[in-house]
């Protein structure tokens, strides 16, 4: 893994990298470009795989971005995020851990809290928020 310095450009090489085409604030084409077609073709199968997968991150990534950007588009987010750990893994001589399915409900708690609050408010609802007493 030393012809890759770090990750991403291993990314580039396989053609998985978000393509950032703007020009006077037109956008252009956002089509991933083409570079290791044996390779790209792999990852996205196994993206696709991933993607149902229950109860995985990689599952919780792709619903996530699915929403946003568009089923193609989250493939191939998965398919670089599966190169990303193959990289670490080959790179570092590392296992695989999952990061599990609630991990972006966990990063960003407060910012989701505040979020759907003020969606709330928008709606024309007095919300007061406590927390759940836990069970010791």
């Amino acid at each position: 893994m030393t012809r890759f310095p770090t990750a991403a450009h291993l990314i580039s090489w396989a053609g998985l990298g978000p393509r950032n085409d703007e020009s006077a604030g037109k956008r252009r084409s956002t089509r991933m470009r083409k570079g290791a077609p044996w390779l790209k073709t792999t990852l996205i199968q196994c993206a696709w795989a991933a993607a149902r997968t229950k109860g995985s991150y990689l599952q919780a990534q792709f619903h996530r971005l699915r929403s946003r950007r568009g089923a193609k588009k989250a493939i191939g987010a998965v398919a670089a995020s599966i190169l990303t750990a193959a990289y670490h893994m080959l790179k570092n001589g590392t296992l695989y851990q999952d990061l599990g399915a609630d991990y972006f409900d966990g990063r960003a708690k407060t910012n989701q809290v505040l979020r759907l609050v003020g969606r709330l408010q928008n709606l024309g609802f007095a919300v007061q928020i406590t927390p759940l007493q836990m069970p010791a």
